[in-house]
């Protein structure tokens, strides 16, 4: 028998839809198992058993992080089946760069009403990131919170547990002058600089449905558009050269993430002619008037993912990333100095 509560129903909080996003999303978390998960959804803590066979020294290594202010476009358009992939996206990207390998996910979704099926449609794009990363979503948590969250809103949290053997650890320090700086290209914003870019923009009152020619899609589609996801092909370029560090270009933009795959000393050249050049940028620099320095300190600027590895091992790199289903580029070199990132 389920537990039911008029009082705390007419509160704010449903107890039954609780259970009946629970049904909802079976489906789709059932497709993110992989070899290892112990447990299903309804337990107190989802269970989830390594195989640590062939590691000499296994290292857990974790992220977590949310969506951020992206939120408000899901809002407004009322699409919620793709803001998961941005979840899992910013925290098994981050996972990627000391070569881990992810292996679960877990979520936390907070409503101000508990609606099912939006519930089920943000866990359904979760699990596809999943999915798309190779990793297992054992559990999360749905809380509704009525009065902290507005009705219609909500925030979508998460984080994840990968591993690698100490031994194969990337590391920045191992970085040299004369590394090639690979880039794997973005799908625009990705989840960072949406505070600006909803302001620059006005989202609050465009017509985000309505297509822009310079965009060649609506500025909703542009904006909303999911985080990609680096695990597999990053994962295949590790496989077949010495990879020696990975930035993700995330929050901060080139400026911040660069450096940070990096030791002290060097700097990342940039060769800015190299880059894509996405039309969603461009509209935000001159709509807003934003320097492009400030843009370069905000933005990706068309890049996700940038590997660093010897020069020599830079065409094994680029094949596996290639074989992989990727377009790799290669955007610039390692250099001594100590400004972090430079332009030519």
């Amino acid at each position: 028998m389920k537990s039911n509560s008029e009082r705390y129903k007419a509160a704010g909080v449903d107890i039954n839809a609780g259970y009946r996003a629970v049904e909802l999303m079976k489906d789709s978390v059932a497709r993110t198992r992989i070899p290892g998960v112990l447990s299903g959804l309804g337990g107190f803590g989802g269970l989830f058993a390594p195989d640590l066979s062939g590691m000499k020294k296994p290292v857990l290594v974790s992220g977590t992080d949310g969506v951020g202010t992206k939120l408000k476009l899901a809002f407004l358009m009322d699409r919620h089946e793709t803001i998961g992939i941005d979840c899992v996206a910013m925290c098994v990207n981050d996972i990627i760069c000391a070569g881990a390998k992810p292996l679960f996910f877990l979520d936390y979704v907070a409503v101000g009403r508990n609606v099912p099926e939006k519930v089920a449609a943000i866990v359904s794009g979760v699990a596809e990131g999943c999915v798309q990363a190779g990793c297992a979503l054992i559990g999360g948590e749905t809380a509704e919170m009525p009065g902290l969250y507005a009705e219609n809103e909500y925030d979508l949290a998460g984080f994840a547990v990968g591993i690698v053997d100490e031994e194969k650890m990337l590391n920045p320090d191992s970085a040299q002058a004369g590394d090639v700086l690979i880039a794997l290209p973005s799908s625009g914003l990705h989840s960072n600089g949406f505070s600006l870019a909803r302001k620059v923009l006005n989202v609050e009152q465009a017509d985000l449905t309505k297509p822009v020619d310079f965009l060649g899609e609506s500025l909703g589609e542009a904006l909303l558009r999911p985080t990609r996801i680096y695990v597999k092909p990053a994962l295949a370029a590790m496989e077949s050269a010495a990879v020696r560090s990975i930035a993700h270009i995330t929050g901060g933009g080139f400026y911040e993430n660069l450096p940070r795959a990096l030791t002290p000393g060097l700097c990342a050249a940039v060769d800015k002619k190299s880059l894509p050049r996405l039309p969603i940028f461009e509209l935000i620099a001159k709509t807003g008037g934003i320097p492009e320095e400030e843009m370069y300190a905000t933005f990706n600027m068309g890049v996700g993912l940038c590997l660093v590895v010897p020069n020599l091992e830079a065409d094994k790199a680029l094949n596996a990333l290639k074989n992989a289903g990727e377009a790799p580029f290669i955007m610039g070199e390692v250099r001594t100095g100590e400004d972090g990132v430079t332009f030519c």
